[in-house]
């Protein structure tokens, strides 16, 4: 177990996230808050400097984050990489 300021977490699921023949790692974890209630987050790893950290009520809602928002957020940085770089 893992804590953070008082939020313990347990890792319950590791899986590989694929997007235009990258892959990426994506950790799943649960835990409960100060108050008792069961959270869920997911850490996926963009690079070794950038992670995307997500968290929902659900095991199930936040996979379906991961599968929406994992995406934006790849596609995001690659335009602003590109508007930088220009």
């Amino acid at each position: 177990m893992q804590s953070v300021t008082g939020f313990c977490r347990k890792l319950v699921k590791s899986e590989e996230f694929t997007l235009d023949e990258h892959v990426y790692p994506v950790h799943y974890y649960v835990g409960r808050t100060l108050r008792g209630v069961r959270r869920y987050s997911s850490e996926i790893i963009l690079s070794q400097a950038d992670r995307v950290i997500l968290d929902d009520d659900s095991m199930v809602s936040l996979e379906s984050k991961v599968a929406r928002l994992v995406p934006a957020s790849i596609y995001s940085r690659l335009v602003a990489a590109r508007a930088t770089a220009a």
